[in-house]
Parts: structure tokens; C-alpha cells; sequence
């Protein structure tokens, strides 16, 4: 554990120094798990990928190297939690051989925020970037993806750089669908699909009728969660993603993941989970993890012999009830850019950054300088050519 100065925080007394600690995430005491499970609502920005009942068995089952630190800024031995975040040293910078510190994460993790308490994001960033320049592993900058730009701890971050005579450099940007309307779920789908494929969606689900019974269901509190997981799991694996290996039943350490944060999720009460059925076997299903103010929607499959009746696209025409929760302001739809069918649906984007902060070495700042030059070269070659940046190098 690491001990700084004390800074004045709302909540926390005067004098309470600030500790950062790397937890071991199987060996939480119950007060620190309790703690952990508290600043979730208390969350500046919410992340299901970063509550307890998710990076817990992440970190377990996900990282058999343990490569990732479990980093927690807390306000004294005994104080509130301040942030949470999963940190790794990384080797390589894409393909360059450049030793950094990144925020840990896997293929299934879709937001890089950590979990930092409101009030308290600046503070965060200070004391997390003191305590890496310090750290015998850490070198050259914080890399952090999948942060919401200009949100909060973007910020944030931008801001606690330029006070360490640094800068926070975006170097990649994403936007992904996002749903975000003050519409009726009725008025929204109206507005936001075209009619032509309204109608075509409409003799779908009319043809799909004479198939058998159809029904939506909805997962509740009272529901045993095991028969949805065995069902979605079969669903996913049945697709183009078993085909592909990429299914989470394809392997172990995703399956046993999957199972374990959609029962955490559902014991957490933030799991809203979703079929579309015929004669009672799903055709669809969704998860969305609903974290207030917002949700993410974390995965969707479907059967592929039923495609030509757009199941998907019908379960999601009834997730836009969601607009009348409200709880909720926004639901991120956590999928790839430019994703054929949610986009078409969800007419809202989210915009994503990944962002680099030097640590305060002077070696770190060299290295830092050094690759913010090579990544501006790369950026100019690519929209130019090589002929045309051969040319602005000439005397």
C-alpha cells in the first residue's frame, strides 16, 4: 500500500491521507467488497465491467497469468473508496516494442472508465499518476481505452495532465449506437426506422405468427436465472460465432464468466434479460445490465434458421421500452462500429476515446514525445501518402 498526502475531498476528514492499494480481487475483506459494491452508485460514470460482481471473476477467470493489478484509491485505512480500476504493464504499443501502463481488460469488457466516486474524478487521476510514476514497474504513460469523451473522467484526465506539464493525447476515436430519447418507445421506432422496413418487419412477425405461438418474455426477480444462461448460451453457440470459436460456450474461462456475471448481475438487481420465443423455444435473446442513470447492452443472438423473420430486430423493437424507464437515461449499445443492425434501430451515437497521459519521468517523457511524433507521421502518412510526407521531410 501506498500512502499520499492529504488533499480535501467532500466526505472525507481534512487530514485523511489517501491510500492506493493493489487488491488481491479473491481476497477482499467484506468491508473493502462492501465498499466496492457502494461506489457503484456513487459512480461518477457508470461501468457494469468494472463493478464488483463483473472484474471480480474477470480477473479470476480471465487472467490466468495474473497480469493485471486490482488498484484501489481509498481515502485512509478505513475511509471511502475513491476509485477502482484494473491496471496492467504492457510490453508492446501495438507493434512497437514501448513498455507503458494500460487499462487491463478482455474481448468482453466494452467501456475503459473506471469506477471513481463523483466529486472526486480529478483527484483520482492525480493520485493514480503519482502513484504509477513512482511504481519501480510502471514506465512511459497510462494508456486508457474506451474512455466517453468529453465525459466526466475524460475530462478529467485532460485536465490533471496539463497540471503535471503533460497532455492527455487522443490517439484512436470510435462511435458506437446508443440509444437516448426523451420519445415514446412507439414514437422512437417510428422515427427511427424507415417505413418501408417497418412494414417489412411488420409481415415478418405476421408470417413468423404462423409458425406457432410467439411471445416476448422478460427475466424476473423470481425467475431462476440458470435456464436463461443454459438457453442463451445454446442460442449464441448454435450461430456463427460457435462456427467461429468465439462463442462464450466455445471455451471454459468465457462460459464459467458468463455464468457467474449474469447470476452476479441478477443477485446485484441490475440484470434485464430478454427472449423472443416460438412455442416456447427462444428465437432471440438479450443482455442488458442496468446500471442508473444509464445501461449497456451487453450481448444479443439469435437462431440463424429463423433469420428470414428478423428476430433480432423484433426483440429489440420491444427493448425500446426501456425509453419509458425512468431510471434510465441511456443505454450503450456496446457494440462494433458501424454494427449493421443495431445502428439501424438506435439512431444516437456514443463516442469513445483512447487516450495516453506521460507518466513524469524524464526518460518517460522522451519516450512519450518520441511516440506522439511517430503516431502524427503515421496519421499524415496514412491520409497523404508516403510521397507527399518524403516531400515535407525534404530541406
Amino acid at each position: 500500500m501506498t500512502v499520499h498526502p492529504a488533499f480535501p475531498v467532500d466526505g472525507l476528514a481534512p487530514a485523511a491521507p489517501i491510500a492506493v492499494r493493489v487488491v488481491d480481487p479473491l481476497a477482499l475483506s467484506p468491508p473493502l467488497a462492501a465498499a466496492w459494491d457502494a461506489l457503484a452508485a456513487e459512480a461518477s460514470e457508470p461501468n457494469p465491467f468494472v463493478e464488483r460482481w463483473c472484474l471480480q471473476s474477470a480477473l479470476h477467470l480471465l487472467d490466468p497469468e495474473r497480469h493485471a493489478r486490482l488498484v484501489m484509491v481509498q481515502g485512509g485505512a478505513d475511509g471511502p473508496l475513491i476509485g477502482v480500476m484494473p491496471l496492467a504493464a504492457a510490453a508492446r504499443y501495438g507493434p512497437l516494442p514501448l513498455r507503458h501502463v494500460t487499462g487491463w481488460a478482455h474481448p468482453n469488457h466494452f467501456h475503459g472508465a473506471p469506477l471513481v466516486r463523483a466529486g472526486t474524478e480529478s483527484l483520482f487521476w492525480s493520485i493514480l499518476l503519482g502513484w504509477c510514476d513512482a511504481a519501480p514497474w510502471a514506465r512511459t504513460m497510462l494508456h486508457v481505452p474506451r474512455l466517453t469523451a468529453d465525459g466526466p473522467l475524460h475530462r478529467a484526465l485532460t485536465d490533471v495532465a496539463r497540471g503535471r506539464g503533460g497532455d492527455a493525447a487522443v490517439v484512436h476515436r470510435e462511435e458506437r449506437a446508443l440509444l437516448d430519447s426523451a420519445l415514446s418507445p412507439a414514437d422512437y421506432w417510428d422515427a427511427a426506422v424507415r417505413g418501408k422496413k417497418r412494414k417489412e418487419l411488420r409481415r415478418q412477425a405476421n408470417r413468423l405468427a404462423e409458425q406457432g405461438a410467439v411471445a416476448f418474455r422478460r427475466w424476473a426477480a423470481d425467475d431462476a436465472i440458470e435456464p436463461w444462461i443454459d438457453a442463451f448460451l445454446d442460442l449464441e453457440a448454435r450461430g456463427w460465432k460457435g462456427r467461429a470459436g468465439s462463442a462464450l460456450a466455445s471455451h471454459g474461462d468465457t462460459e464459467a464468466w458468463f455464468r457467474a456475471i449474469v447470476a452476479g448481475a441478477a443477485a446485484a438487481g441490475k440484470l434485464d434479460m430478454r427472449a423472443l420465443d416460438l412455442d416456447g423455444r427462444p428465437l432471440a435473446m438479450l443482455v442488458n445490465f442496468l446500471c442508473v442513470p444509464g445501461g449497456f447492452s451487453f450481448k444479443t443472438a439469435f437462431d440463424e434458421d429463423y433469420a428470414r423473420f428478423s428476430p433480432g430486430v423484433l426483440l429489440q423493437q420491444a427493448n425500446l421500452d426501456l425509453l419509458g424507464d425512468a431510471r434510465i437515461a441511456w443505454i450503450d449499445s456496446c457494440a462494433a462500429p458501424g454494427h449493421p443492425m443495431i445502428d439501424s434501430v438506435w439512431r444516437e451515437r456514443r463516442a469513445l476515446v483512447w487516450t495516453n497521459v506521460p507518466l513524469g519521468g524524464a526518460g518517460d517523457r522522451f519516450r512519450f514525445n518520441a511516440l506522439k511524433r511517430a503516431e502524427r507521421l503515421w496519421h499524415r502518412w496514412k491520409r497523404a501518402g508516403p510521397d507527399s510526407i518524403e516531400d515535407q521531410d525534404q530541406p
